[in-house]
């Protein structure tokens, strides 16, 4: 492997300005947990403070589908489009289309992959990378790929086997380039995130005091049913100067507004206690919130992890109570190191909310956990991933042959067996 500068460049190759612009694929989609990061690190590869150049000729796969058919073009990016293939868990009739359909959805990566004569082709996981990683291994052109999960998925376990380097947002992640390179860079955040400590900012745009210790609640766009129960039977045994910012989920403000007013009516909570505690259903601007919060309640996706750590806030997680176990794994490291604590959502009491809102009372317990966490996170993850992926594509690379698409034994991921429902390849 050559020496590289910070920026990605071997040492001795040309300046950018006299090299011919980067030409990426970037294969992701589907949900925000995979565009999030693609867009981040498409504007790193842009941004010359980050080592990146203004001209690179970036080119997004995605599906019509998902979030991705409106975020890539409102960012600014081309997007081309692949059909999506869904990976059947059960051995139905659609398990033998499966072969006939992924390989369409080959051919048109393959097509992208022409389409911007694409140096590296980097992909997110997710079913849209399936393909491209096929695709690219077709057409010899070097794979990056970025596993977001510390479970890693089925798309990024299967193109680890030839990917020319693998990133990590997790040093736990038990996922490694099999002939290439892995490296722990982070998860891309949004610009947005990084400048999220403006307290003062963020405490005005949301009516809030920026003096006061702050506990952030939230359980994503949908919100957490559960966790909104817990946390309103123990509103009266909430510290006395903690400010409460409760993001609810879409639509299910109303029964915490009841749980609240109630409480106080009853004199169960502080008379004050409606004063400090903010409710909202939703709040887009999440950077705001950040900002004010000096802890929080909340799920544990990669993102949501990652963008924590980053920021240095101490976390209670809760995670979703479904999928394969990924998000409980995500908050391992950080909980590990005394930056978070972790308790499964069946088992979540008001015990628990009580204990970690005694935390964030306590300045000196505060501040350590604060550190612990910001330990584990990583802030420029967008500028490592583009650095890296500088890096491979500047590498001479050998054609690797073509190779057909597996078929659907091939594909069957281990913790699917027994879902009752189909799912994406990733």
């Amino acid at each position: 492997m050559p020496d590289t500068h910070p920026t990605g460049a071997p040492e001795g190759a040309p300046s950018q300005s006299a090299r011919s612009p980067l030409r990426v694929l970037l294969a992701g989609g589907g949900t925000a947990g995979h565009v999030n990061p693609l867009l981040a690190t498409a504007a790193a590869l842009r941004d010359p403070a980050t080592g990146g150049d203004e001209r690179a000729e970036l080119l997004v796969l995605g599906t019509k589908e998902g979030l991705e058919d409106r975020l890539v073009p409102e960012a600014g990016y081309d997007l081309a489009y692949v059909p999506r293939v869904p990976m059947p868990r059960r051995p139905t009739g659609d398990l033998f289309l499966l072969p006939r359909r992924l390989q369409k959805a080959v051919i048109a990566s393959r097509e992208a992959i022409e389409r911007v004569g694409a140096q590296v082709v980097v992909g997110f996981g997710g079913f849209v990378s399936t393909p491209a990683y096929l695709a690219a291994r077709q057409a010899g052109v070097p794979v990056v790929i970025h596993e977001q999960n510390a479970r890693p998925g089925l798309a990024n376990r299967l193109g680890a086997g030839w990917a020319a380097a693998v990133a990590l947002t997790f040093a736990s992640t038990r996922l490694k380039a099999s002939k290439g390179r892995t490296e722990v860079t982070g998860l891309p955040l949004r610009p947005a995130i990084g400048a999220a400590r403006a307290r003062g900012r963020g405490a005005a745009a949301l009516g809030l005091d920026p003096q006061a210790p702050t506990l952030l609640i939230t359980g994503g766009s949908l919100g957490a049913q559960h966790l909104n129960e817990v946390i309103a039977s123990s509103l009266g045994r909430l510290p006395s100067d903690l400010q409460i910012l409760h993001l609810t989920g879409r639509d299910k403000d109303a029964p915490v507004r009841a749980a609240l007013e109630r409480a106080v009516a009853e004199g169960a909570a502080a008379p004050d206690m409606a004063d400090r505690y903010h409710v909202m259903d939703y709040l887009s601007a999440m950077e705001q919130a950040y900002a004010c919060a000096d802890g929080v309640i909340c799920r544990s996706g990669a993102g949501t992890v990652a963008e924590l750590t980053a920021l240095g806030l101490p976390a209670l997680y809760v995670p979703l109570p479904i999928g394969n176990g990924e998000q409980r794994l995500n908050a391992a490291d950080c909980v590990a190191a005394g930056g978070g604590r972790l308790v499964p959502d069946g088992d979540l009491a008001a015990d628990d909310i009580v204990s970690f809102t005694d935390l964030l009372a306590d300045p000196e317990a505060r501040v350590a956990a604060a550190e612990a966490a910001a330990s584990t996170g990583v802030r420029d993850a967008a500028a490592r991933l583009a650095a890296l992926i500088r890096s491979v594509a500047a590498e001479p690379t050998a054609g690797a042959g073509s190779v057909a698409a597996p078929d659907a034994e091939g594909l069957e991921s281990p913790e699917s067996a027994g879902d009752p429902a189909d799912q994406e390849v990733k």
